[in-house]
């Protein structure tokens, strides 16, 4: 998969266009790997399906349809084990968003390998990127709730990734409740810091968290906004919507590369 990196930067060479066809193209990568229970992965699919619906997130991606937003969600666990669950789907209506939400809703675990390669799925998701040259941005979304222990090491793919001009954001999922206090504090820090240090590529890139998937939704929202375009008219509305999304932010300050 290093190789599908440096095709990738050649591929885009080739085919860019005067014109971009999407203004961002954006692949979800969500972590299925053996620490994620069942329940945390309805948690996690559910909670995307509640990102997209939020309004800040429906005007963004709504906000320009004559150059839309470019959407791909895929699931991640061993070297080996990679699956798409919605592809490649430009957004310009409302009825994709509901067509999206009904797919994650749809759908069941498959059984996966309990492996977490966070480096094979940066690879991937640039590889997934490769095939929308015409979107004048390309942005890799990764979730995880733990460290890369198979496969390429994250750091080993980082320079590969910069080179192709992806940027590459994180959301941390932190312990369940049964870790409370500093340890779970310190827990999730730690793996923050980790995902600053080794995943995230790009000037703009940072990383969001979620103490536990209960919080995954108001997490995943949060990131939403931020990264997509026209995240600024979210911003912009009534004063009150103002407040709401300044208080989000400052609730689970993210971290900058």
């Amino acid at each position: 998969m290093l190789r599908a990196v440096g095709v990738f930067v050649a591929f885009l060479g080739l085919c860019a266009q005067a014109q971009a066809d999407c203004r961002q193209a954006l692949a979800l990568g969500l972590d299925v790997s053996g620490s994620v229970d069942l329940r945390e992965y309805r948690m996690q699919l559910d909670g995307v399906v509640t990102a997209l619906n939020d309004d800040g997130v429906v005007r963004a991606l709504l906000s320009r349809p004559d150059a839309p937003i470019s959407l791909l969600i895929f699931e991640w666990s061993g070297p080996e084990d990679q699956a798409t669950l919605v592809p490649w789907t430009p957004v310009t209506s409302r009825g994709d968003i509901a067509a999206i939400s009904a797919v994650l809703a749809a759908t069941s675990r498959r059984d996966a390998t309990p492996g977490t390669a966070l480096g094979e799925a940066m690879s991937v998701g640039v590889a997934y990127l490769a095939q929308q040259p015409g979107c004048a941005r390309h942005t890799l979304d990764l979730s995880g709730d733990g460290k890369s222990n198979l496969g390429p090491r994250p750091r080993d793919v980082k320079a590969s990734v910069a080179a192709s001009g992806v940027t590459v954001n994180g959301l941390v999922i932190g312990t369940e409740a049964r870790r409370t206090g500093e340890g779970r504090m310190g827990e999730i820090a730690e793996l923050s810091a980790y995902f600053r240090a080794e995943v995230i590529v790009g000037p703009d890139a940072f990383v969001e968290t979620a103490l536990g998937y209960e919080a995954y939704a108001e997490a995943m929202t949060r990131k939403l906004r931020r990264e997509l375009d026209g995240e600024l008219v979210s911003r912009l509305d009534l004063p009150g919507d103002a407040r709401l999304v300044a208080a989000d932010e400052d609730a689970v300050a993210p971290e900058r590369q």
